[in-house]
Formats: C-alpha cells, sequence, structure tokens
C-alpha cells in the first residue's frame, strides 16, 4: 500500500513538473505569440484578413488565394497554456538584411554583397543596398502557417519585383523636361536613368511591395538602393559617352556665347546708325519748321530770306553757272 501511494505521488509531482511547470510562459515586450490546440490556431471567429485594410493591396483575383483567418494574438506579458497547447512566439522587431543575401545559398550573389539585374538596354548591372522588414502583427497566419520560410519568399519576391523594375525602368518625363542640358543629353541610357532617380527607384519598389503583408506577413517598411555598379567595360563604355556628351555640350555652350555676342555687336551697330540717321535729319526737319514759319509770316519774307541765302552762297562760290533765259 505504501509502495502504490508512493509511485501515485511520484506520478502527480513528475505531471505537475513536466507538464503544469511548463505551462507558464513569458511574452516579451518586441514578441507577440499565437497558441494553437491540437494543431489548430486559435482564430477571431470567422474573421479573416479580407475584411481589413490589408485587401485594399491586393488584386480582385488575388483575393481567395490570400484569404487568411485573423487569430488571437498575445501581447507581451506572463501567461499559461495547458498541455496540448503550443505557442508559437515571433519577434515584431524591425531587422534589416543586404538585398543580395540569399538565405538558401549564401555563396550567391557573389557571397551575398551585389545583386544583379539586366537594365532595359540589356547592360548588366550590380545593385548594392538594404531592405528593412518586420513581421506583421495583424496577419500572423501567414507568416506561421502560411509560407514555410517566409522570410526566403518575401526575399525572392522582392527581387523578381526589383528586376523586373530595372528592367523597364524610364527617367520621367517631367524630370527630363525641367533637368539641366547635360543631363536632358544623357537621358535615354537606362544605367544613368537609375542613378539620377534612385529615389523613385525606392519609392516604386514599396509601392509594388505593399502587399506583401496581405500575401506574407512580412512588412517591407523599405527599400534602400544605394549604388548602381555596372561591370567595368559598361562603366568604360559610358565614360567615353559622358566624355563625348561634355565636349558636345561645351562646343554648344561655346558657340551660344559666340552668337549671344554678334547679337550683341549687331544690335549697337544698328543703334549707332539710327542715331546718326537722326542727327541728319534733325537739322532738315528744323529748316523745314523755320520755312513754314517765314511763309506764314508772308510771302515777302520768305523771298527775301531765300535771296540772303542765294546771295551767302554765291560769296561762297568760287564759279557760278546761270541759265541763260531765251528769248
Amino acid at each position: 500500500m505504501w509502495v502504490s501511494t508512493g509511485v501515485l505521488l511520484g506520478f502527480v509531482a513528475w505531471f505537475i513538473l513536466r507538464y503544469i511547470g511548463t505551462s507558464f510562459y513569458v511574452v516579451n515586450q518586441n514578441e507577440r505569440a499565437v497558441k494553437t490546440s491540437f494543431g489548430r490556431a486559435q482564430r477571431r471567429g470567422h474573421a479573416t484578413t479580407l475584411e481589413t485594410p490589408l485587401a485594399e493591396t491586393l488584386l480582385p483575383d488575388e483575393h481567395a488565394r490570400y484569404r487568411w483567418p485573423l487569430l488571437r494574438v498575445l501581447g507581451p506579458g506572463f501567461h499559461f497554456k495547458w498541455p496540448w497547447e503550443k505557442v508559437y512566439r515571433v519577434s515584431i522587431a524591425t531587422a534589416t538584411i543586404n538585398m543580395a543575401r540569399d538565405l538558401e545559398e549564401p555563396t550567391a550573389n557573389q557571397n551575398g554583397t551585389i545583386l544583379e539585374a539586366v537594365t532595359k538596354d540589356q547592360l548588366n548591372t550590380g545593385m548594392e543596398g538594404q531592405i528593412r522588414y518586420r513581421v506583421s502583427e495583424r496577419n500572423l497566419y501567414a507568416y506561421l502557417f502560411g509560407v514555410k520560410k517566409p522570410v526566403v519568399h518575401v526575399m525572392g519576391y522582392f527581387v523578381s519585383v526589383l528586376r523586373e523594375r530595372i528592367a523597364a525602368f524610364e527617367a520621367p518625363l517631367a524630370a527630363i523636361a525641367g533637368s539641366s542640358d547635360d543631363i536632358a543629353v544623357m537621358a535615354g541610357i537606362s544605367i544613368n536613368d537609375i542613378r539620377k532617380n534612385l529615389s523613385l527607384l525606392n519609392d516604386q519598389m514599396e509601392e509594388e511591395c505593399r502587399s506583401s503583408e496581405a500575401r506574407y506577413g512580412i512588412v517591407l517598411d523599405a527599400s534602400l538602393i544605394t549604388a548602381i555598379d555596372p561591370s567595368s567595360d559598361v562603366v568604360s563604355a559610358l565614360a567615353a559617352i559622358n566624355t563625348a556628351h561634355n565636349q558636345v555640350s561645351s562646343d554648344i555652350s561655346l558657340a551660344h556665347a559666340a552668337a549671344d555676342q554678334r547679337i550683341v555687336q549687331s544690335r549697337r551697330v544698328v543703334e549707332i546708325e539710327t542715331l546718326k540717321a537722326q542727327a541728319e535729319v534733325e537739322p532738315l526737319n528744323a529748316l523745314a519748321a523755320q520755312l513754314r514759319d517765314l511763309q506764314a509770316s508772308g510771302s515777302d519774307v520768305l523771298q527775301a530770306y531765300l535771296r540772303n541765302v542765294r546771295l551767302q552762297l554765291y560769296t561762297q562760290a568760287q564759279q557760278v553757272i546761270l541759265e541763260e533765259k531765251q528769248t
């Protein structure tokens, strides 16, 4: 009897230590937890992500594919679970990862340092940058149970979208029209367009990847593409193109300066000749005004003036030729 009682007490003590003692757990401040009961996650009734603002980031034909149930999420604090329940804890802190890093093949992309892509004019280029992401508290089902390796999946999704944007990227016409002559001349070379519009490319990537939270339960906070590094052959070709364009721009500037100088000189010549003509016309206008005044005073006065002028001319002339009147 004492033996059976001791066995029973030992079993009870083992059960308490094995299950009851380990049923208490703590969720840290930067963590969230989800419990499953016999493998089924605790849900919030029949609510799904399609009833939340996350559905606005999906296309209409994607609603049925990404219809994830909403789970009961446990916040920071001290919690209890039954032995048949299992707890999944995830960190919701923002993490940063190199966009060239391949989590399944570390040696890919030059050991995770440079991500290669092809531009619209078939130029190979390398990109450097980082991705900031965090687990979505609003869609933990997709992160925990919807995708086997969510971070790997989202990285592949991001890289595929980025390469598609690089292959089709064009500088906006408004930016080209409002830019300087040098930048406008260089428009149309895809690598130069991308380099001059990195912020625009980053904004486009953020907009394209907004649906990752509704799809996979991961929020892409930002994509920071920091450098575009083409191959050495492409760099040499771009340097030659830039040199040629700079020379053309210099020649155009010199031609504009010479043309402006000729225009200024022509304007001054016209101004001088105009002043000379005015100087010759003014005495004639004054003489005409004076003759009109004399004529208004009487015909005898005008005839006397003309006689005096004629006599003055006779005194200054060395020879005088007079017309002989015919009889």
